[in-house]
Order: structure tokens, then sequence, then C-alpha cells
């Protein structure tokens, strides 16, 4: 039985929840308030002030929000697509991973690999050594620790068939990025190949144009290709450089550089005899249909 069959009229009329989660969908800034994000206070605060109306609790106005799972005290990064050209450059990757190029199948000695260098992977040693978890009880580890250097990680994945092909520098660049592809290119399949793409991102050591011809005047059956910029989460090594993240440097305790790049090859290893490729059902499809959602919003180029 609803409010109007039991003669009851609601506390507050429909109009007056309308405003109020409108309210919540603006930005503080907007209203020339000096906050970065809503919460359910200052929101009841804004709502009495700007004459939504007299008197409301949080509780109420938390009730309403939760309706529609508005939540504007949380918050998440997110790098917009900016690039003129993202559409023709992502469907390019996104076909790939279809085993598809300009339109045509790829064939048997076609390969597409997934590159690109993971930075700055500190060697901390922390001042005291983990404890193990107990009965009721986390793993601790220690806040302070040493800086004792810290390494590259660079790492390749064939995207079809999960294999994997990585080494540990001291510096990024363009002679580390090379002698990545070399130890790819190296071996069978690759050497003799008809094609091989690489996908990568648009870091300094394999941009633009010149990375592509200089990788292909020194092996004439690569293609490099590039993501959007801004869109490193177009290429499949992102996931596995993830998986590294969350699996093996979180938190991190190494006594030295040494050490951590052990730990590295050693998880490649490891992850390498369960690998299956990764499942994208990303395909141009969903995103057209994202591109044209975010330019609805104007957060995108027309």
């Amino acid at each position: 039985m609803n409010f109007r069959e039991a003669g009851v009229l609601p506390a507050f009329p429909p109009s007056i929840v309308a405003a109020s989660k409108a309210l919540a969908c603006e930005m503080p800034s907007r209203r020339g308030l000096p906050l970065a994000r809503w919460s359910v206070s200052e929101l009841r605060q804004e709502a009495i002030a700007s004459g939504i109306v007299a008197t409301i609790s949080g509780t109420t106005l938390w009730r309403w929000l939760s309706q529609d799972a508005l939540r504007p005290w949380r918050h998440r990064t997110w790098i917009f697509p900016r690039d003129p050209q993202f559409a023709r450059k992502a469907g390019v990757v996104l076909d790939l991973y279809q085993r598809r190029w300009r339109g045509k199948p790829l064939g048997p000695r076609d390969y597409v690999l997934s590159i690109d260098e993971k930075t700055s992977i500190q060697a901390r040693r922390r001042k005291h050594h983990s404890l193990p978890p107990a009965p009721g009880r986390s793993i601790r580890v220690e806040h302070e620790y040493a800086r004792a250097g810290a390494l590259v990680y660079l790492a390749a994945l064939e995207v079809h068939r999960a294999w994997l092909f990585g080494h540990c520098e001291r510096k990024s660049g363009i002679a580390p990025f090379e002698r990545l592809v070399t130890q790819v290119m190296a071996v069978e399949p690759y050497r003799s190949a008809h094609r091989v793409y690489f996908i990568a991102d648009n870091g300094s050591s394999h941009r633009g144009a010149r990375a592509a011809v200089r990788l292909k005047a020194r092996w004439p059956n690569v293609i490099l290709v590039h993501t959007p910029i801004h869109a490193s989460w177009l290429n499949q090594i992102e996931v596995y450089f993830s998986i590294v993240q969350r699996k093996l440097l979180t938190p991190v305790d190494f006594q030295d550089m040494e050490a951590l790049e052990l730990a590295l090859i050693t998880f490649q290893r490891r992850y390498q005899r369960a690998a299956k490729p990764f499942k994208r059902a990303f395909t141009r499809r969903d995103l057209h249909v994202l591109l044209m959602k975010l330019r609805s919003h104007g957060d995108t180029y027309p």
C-alpha cells in the first residue's frame, strides 16, 4: 500500500527529493563552496542554505541518494580520451586482439605481442623483517625502510598464446627497449614469422613513427602499433603488470636490487607455467558505444 492509498501524504514532495538529488550531482565548486566533494552533512547544509528544504535529517537525505546509488563523497581518477585519432588507433589494437589487420584475418605465421616497461620498481629494505599472519592478525610490514635502488622491468606478452618474455634493466630507454625486442625476435617462431606486431604505448623509448621505422630497419617483419595517447589500458601487458604489482610488489620488501630482480624473473617463470590468454571482450562496437557516451557529456574530442 502506498501513501496515497493510505490517505497519507509523504513528508517531502517528489520535487524536493529530485532537487536534492540534483544538488548531489553538482560539483560543490560550481556553488562557490571550498569543497572537493560532498558529504551527507555538507549536502544537508547546502540543501537548507539554498532553500531546497527548510529542514531535513542526514538519514533521510542518505536514503534518497541510496535509491539511485548516488555516492558523491566517493571519487576515482580517470583520464578522458583526448587523442583526436583515438577511435582509429584503438580500433587497430582491438582488431589485432581479434586477429585482424586492416580488415583481413591474420595468418598462422602472424603474431601479436603486447610490450612495455614497468619503471622505478624500488627495492625497499624494511628496517624490521615482516611478521607472518596469525589468528586474528594480518601480515605486519614495518613502515620504515631504506632505499636499496630501483629497477625497470621490461616485458612482452604474446597475447594469443600467453607466452612471456622479460628482463630487468637499471634504466629505461631506447637501447633497453630494443634489447627486449631482441629477446623476442631471437627465437622461433618470431624470428622467421611473416609479421610480428608489437602493441606499445607512447613511452619515450618507443614513441612515434621514428621508433617504428627504427625497429623495422632491424627486423623487417616487425610492425610497431601504438595505442592512443593516455590509453595504456588497451595494452594487455598492463594487465600482467597489475598482477605482478598485486602478487609480488605489494608490500615491497627486498634487501637489494639483485633480490628484487631475482624475484621478478622467478615470478615471471612461475606465472608462465599456468598462464592463459586474457579474455578480452571489449570490441570495436563497445569502443563506439563508450566514445558516444563520453561525447554526449563533452568528455572527449568530437
